[in-house]
């Protein structure tokens, strides 16, 4: 392996496609067991690697130079190998900082909790406190190093007022984990979670919920990889060439799910943004007739409208961990948070905004086959894809116009 990344488990790392998008060297996945990394440290057999968890400390003994910064954090995620000499560096330090930028997020004068007690943690301490944090808690669950525990956090310091978690809850595949209950902290101004798979955490999505600026962690990865880059190759790269791979990589792993009513253009759009994308589509309507191998009409008439849509919700929960889909929804998917929430944590929602008279009635929706039903629907559930998308397009153009129109809004280079 000439570059590349090491780590105990690796199976959900973006940093693959990033670097290989940044530089004419081919990069590798390298997963190693705690008995193993002894050996390639001492064999030294590459030119350059970035470290992730549980390593980035555990490098440093091997390490012949240490930068400033990495020696100050005590954690280093990025070792050059310079003619046998081991240089180690810590480029997550500004993957974190631009990562608070924007977020929009300055620390300065704020109680700043960070939850976590690995290399990452101590990384965030050192951004914060170099931007003016006035009080810094890491938080972890033995409370060792100097770190609080989350019950002494719940105690004395829910007037938190930004929160950086650099712990793994959340990660793919356990993302239904939330590290901390954000109803607690009234105060809140920011939160960041350096996790980045899935895009948006429970925590994120909570935190957006409650009209808090929150983020995920690619922009971070995104971030650090670039300077990391930066000291594999001897080469610099300005903030346009970083914000295009970001955006780049975000494309190529969000979904695209469209919501609205029946007969809006959802499938129509999804097909022709297949096409257009390469992608899969995938629709949560066939997705549930193909399981229950019998069509919607008889669901209903059958089993009636409930288990219809618990079917729906499965089928929209085995969708939540995926990436880079075309996700054309059922019109009712939208009035479960449980639905939005899943598909929000990998997927940005566009609610396609069909004007009513253009909506007709279909004999294959049991809630839709009149024109009286219709219109109920419509003026019952208009204000709930409002709330519940990410973006909304007007759709009283073509399907082409349609399909052109969303790949701006999510600034699509196609």
């Amino acid at each position: 392996m000439e570059y590349g990344l090491i780590g105990e488990h690796l199976p959900h790392s973006f940093s693959k496609i990033i670097h290989e998008k940044l530089a004419p060297y081919q990069y590798d996945m390298l997963e190693l067991a705690p008995d193993e990394v002894d050996s390639f440290m001492r064999k030294k057999d590459f030119k350059g690697i970035n470290v992730t968890i549980p390593y980035k400390e555990r490098v440093i003994p091997y390490l012949d130079e240490i930068s400033g910064r990495a020696r100050r954090i005590g954690a280093v995620n990025t070792i050059v190998n310079r003619d046998g000499r081991l240089c180690g560096h810590n480029t997550d330090y500004f993957g974190i900082r631009e990562l608070l930028r924007l977020n929009g997020t300055d620390p300065a004068g704020r109680k700043v909790l960070i939850l976590g007690s690995g290399g990452t943690s101590k990384t965030a301490r050192a951004v914060v406190e170099d931007q003016g944090a006035s009080i810094i808690c890491r938080v972890s669950r033995t409370g060792k190093d100097g770190a609080i525990t989350y019950e002494e956090m719940y105690e004395k310091h829910t007037d938190a007022e930004v929160i950086i978690n650099t712990t793994p809850c959340g990660m793919y595949p356990d993302i239904d984990a939330c590290p901390v209950e954000l109803g607690q902290f009234p105060n809140l101004r920011g939160v960041v979670d350096v996790v980045y798979n899935p895009l948006r955490t429970v925590l994120v999505l909570e935190a957006q919920k409650r009209g808090i600026p929150a983020t995920g962690g690619l922009y971070m990865l995104v971030i650090q990889a670039v300077y990391a880059a930066e000291i594999f190759t001897g080469r610099q790269f300005d903030r346009e060439t970083a914000d295009l791979v970001y955006q780049e990589v975000l494309n190529s792993k969000r979904n695209i799910v469209l919501t609205g009513m029946s007969m809006s253009g959802k499938t129509t759009l999804g097909s022709l943004l297949s096409q257009k994308l390469g992608r899969r589509v995938m629709d949560t309507d066939q997705m549930v007739i193909k399981k229950e191998q019998r069509e919607i009409t008889d669901i209903f008439a059958k089993d009636g409208e409930p288990y219809f849509r618990d079917v729906e919700s499965e089928m929209v929960r085995s969708l939540a961990t995926e990436n880079g889909l075309i996700i054309a929804t059922g019109g009712g998917v939208v009035l479960r948070e449980e639905n939005v929430d899943a598909l929000k944590k990998n997927g940005h929602i566009v609610f396609l905004d069909r004007p009513l008279d253009q909506i007709l009635p279909t004999d294959d929706r049991p809630l839709a086959n009149t024109r009286d039903k219709v219109t109920a629907l419509f003026t019952k559930r208009y204000p709930t894809y409002r709330a519940t998308c990410d973006g909304f397009v007007p759709n009283d153009m073509t399907p082409e116009e349609g399909a052109e129109r969303i790949l701006r809004v999510l600034k699509y280079r196609v």
